[in-house]
């Protein structure tokens, strides 16, 4: 049954694990809850990004011996909603840390925020409304 507290795991391929960890750590702040670079055969390499003690994370995979090239849309969206203006210094550490920011392709996270794609093509808006 899935409720209000379950847990949720997002995953998705990635190029380049560390260029990945990058943009989520540095970049956006995210803690690495958990990390397997070990190279073994049969096993991918991954890393799970997200807010210590919160209820989802990132899971970004790599099979070395079969990798898969990500295959994000414009409408693939990391939406976080931040209840407050977009702080340019969080925008700045995301394009630092391997980021580009882009137009959106829907004209309402432009309006409401700011978007960002990840060293791998997926999208991050930073959105200034709230949530519920």
């Amino acid at each position: 049954m899935i409720t209000p507290t379950t847990h949720i795991r997002v995953a998705r391929p990635s190029r380049d694990i560390a260029a990945a960890e990058r943009f989520y750590v540095d970049g956006l702040g995210l803690d690495v809850l958990w990390r397997t670079t070990e190279r073994v055969s049969g096993k991918h390499d991954l890393i799970m990004v997200g807010p210590r003690g919160g209820g989802w994370h990132f899971e970004l995979t790599n099979d070395p011996e079969a990798p898969l090239d990500p295959t994000p849309t414009v409408d693939d969206l990391f939406v976080v909603y931040l209840g407050a203006p977009v702080d340019e210094e969080l925008v700045t550490r995301l394009t630092s840390n391997g980021g580009t920011r882009v137009a959106a392709h829907n004209p309402y996270w432009d309006e409401y925020g700011v978007t960002v794609e990840d060293p791998d093509g997926y999208r991050l808006v930073l959105c200034e409304r709230t949530w519920g």
